[in-house]
């Protein structure tokens, strides 16, 4: 198998084309105002328009209400959905069934009963994305650049197809394939030089290692 890749809280031209000549599967556009990747939907349709066909897009949005949802679908056109608040289930099967797009729903995890969680969420979502759960008081439900103990998957990763977020960075992707053997692999801060700006290096090198990682 191999482990696709998601760059995360592209804002640039520049970025993406480098996610895109990395090879990238999914490039992930924030709709999420206290975030520093935050676009805004012009910002978001443009480079929506730039990857259309070369990598699957994902629109990112945090507890966003059917309003919020309806413009980006219309206006950008997505094709998944990335829910990363906190939807409840029963929230996440509606917009999968009124907005007819792909869900990924993340789960912030700190120990094995935050990510046996997920199991809640089966046949609502179509891919679980666990991420590490943030810090108390912060502003962003992920982001932050914080890994979590990836032992606290080994009760769940097999039941559910999965994505994997939180701290990973060109040096760590390869160690967390190897021990979680996850469908992906989602990036955001740790290919940045500052907070909200990708660094098109430190995105190739993130690629790269990806697709040196051992994998089963």
């Amino acid at each position: 198998m191999t482990t696709r890749a998601k760059i995360c809280g592209i804002t640039t031209p520049d970025a993406l084309e480098a996610a895109i000549s990395g090879g990238a599967d999914y490039i992930g556009l924030v709709f999420f105002p206290k975030s520093p990747r935050h676009l805004a939907i012009a910002q978001a349709k443009a480079l929506a328009a730039q990857a259309r066909g070369k990598a699957q897009i994902v629109a990112l949005t945090v507890d966003a209400n059917d309003a919020t949802l309806q413009e980006i679908v219309d206006e950008v056109a997505p094709d998944i959905l990335q829910l990363h608040g906190r939807e409840v289930p029963e929230r996440v099967a509606l917009i999968k069934k009124q907005f007819g797009r792909a869900i990924i729903k993340a789960i912030p995890v700190a120990s094995a009963d935050d990510a046996a969680s997920a199991q809640g969420f089966t046949g609502a979502a179509d891919l679980i994305l666990f991420d590490a759960k943030a810090p108390p008081g912060s502003a962003l439900p992920g982001g932050n650049g914080m890994t979590f103990d990836w032992r606290a998957l080994e009760g769940v990763a097999g039941a559910h197809p999965f994505m994997l977020s939180g701290g990973l960075g060109p040096d760590n992707v390869a160690e967390a394939i190897a021990l979680t053997q996850p469908m992906a692999v989602d990036v955001s801060s740790g290919v940045e030089s500052a907070p909200g700006i990708k660094d098109p290096s430190l995105i190739h090198r993130f690629l790269l290692a990806i697709k040196t990682a051992k994998q089963t």
